[in-house]
């Protein structure tokens, strides 16, 4: 994915600092092509549904979520969410940085989950820009001390749909005045047969990372990076999701170290397909860590339509940088200083035969 890769890189847009935009309303967008199509809202830069035809032709909205966007505002799962300031765990909801203890807002036991009790999936983000058969635009404007972190930072994802077939998810960031930690991923929930099918045990994944980082009870990194070959964390080959599931307590919620790709490529992190439907998506990235997890927490939530979610009713792809990486050195950093940039690109590809 050469060429897309480098449009995705230079499409570059302005992040000034204004807090003057915080009162925006919240509204549906879509973008559309052909049969194709997502839509969007600026509450938490969230995805609401992605819909796209089967191998018969038959088009099914493929990510789970609510009925109506007010259900969105009490969501503690992040349906569709662009999550931040710093997405996965911090243990112990606190850090250190440039001699400085900052302490977080705890809001999963004593660690911080997702930015903390009010992230980036919680907030009102300004809509910069629409075009309904190409793009949208969130910006988002995080002040100094924001659930704990330093720094005021200026924030900007752009979903894109490229050909009939791409959507891309580019995620800008800017510190201001403080070096910060950033990790900004991507929560939509997948069931390629469509979101009111049952569950994805039967969904074939290949993922693109030979190793992982091994997590601790309350599911924070120890520091270990380790090989999944002969593990049942190895998909380095396509299997089907369940076919080694049982030998885990609940099911998968790790980070895998994706395999480098050649340099000023992306790395590709995931392949997912489902027979039944034909439909396969493929996943590249720009960054090193990709969480795979099997929704094992999902706990009769009512959806779309009225259909109840049950355990294991979705597979998340996210795309990050390494969970805890503030409190683990060898763990590539995430620390932005002041004037610099921070960029996640995400591309999927769909199709289906």
């Amino acid at each position: 994915m050469p060429k897309i890769y480098l449009f995705l890189c230079f499409l570059w847009l302005p992040l000034a600092f204004d807090r003057s935009e915080a009162n925006e309303k919240v509204g549906v967008y879509e973008l559309k092509k052909g049969d194709f199509s997502a839509k969007l809202t600026n509450y938490g830069a969230t995805v609401l549904s992605v819909i796209l035809p089967d191998k018969n032709g038959k088009l099914d909205d493929i990510v789970l979520g609510f009925e109506s966007l007010n259900e969105y505002t009490n969501d503690s799962v992040y349906f569709g969410a662009i999550v931040g300031r710093v997405a996965n765990r911090i243990g112990g909801a606190q850090f250190e940085l440039n001699g400085v203890q900052y302490k977080l807002v705890a809001n999963d036991g004593n660690n911080t989950l997702h930015g903390g009790l009010k992230g980036f999936s919680d907030v009102v983000w300004t809509v910069k820009s629409h075009k309904e058969d190409s793009h949208i635009t969130f910006t988002y404007d995080s002040l100094d001390g924001e659930q704990g972190f330093p720094g005021d930072l200026s924030v900007s994802v752009t979903y894109m749909i490229i050909d009939t077939n791409k959507l891309a998810i580019r995620m800008e960031a800017k510190a201001h005045n403080k070096a910060t930690p950033v990790n900004l991923a991507h929560h939509t929930y997948w069931n390629l047969r469509g979101q009111n099918s049952g569950d994805i045990l039967s969904h074939t994944i290949q993922l693109f990372g030979s190793k992982v980082t091994p997590v601790n009870d309350q599911l924070i990194p120890t520091g270990e990076i380790v090989p999944v070959k002969g593990t049942p964390y190895d998909f380095l080959e396509p299997q089907e999701i369940g076919s080694k599931i049982n030998g885990l307590p609940d099911g998968y919620d790790i980070n895998y170290v994706l395999d480098p790709s050649s340099p000023n490529h992306l790395s590709k992190a995931a392949v997912l397909h489902d027979s039944v439907s034909g439909r396969k998506l493929e996943l590249w990235t720009n960054k090193p860590g990709l969480q795979f997890y099997t929704t094992n927490m999902l706990d009769n939530v009512q959806g779309k339509g009225g259909f109840v979610y049950r355990k294991h009713a979705a597979v998340c792809l996210e795309t990050q940088g390494f969970p805890d990486a503030v409190n683990h050195p060898n763990f590539p950093s995430q620390i932005v200083k002041p004037g610099e940039a921070y960029l996640h690109v995400m591309l999927y590809r769909f199709t289906a035969a």
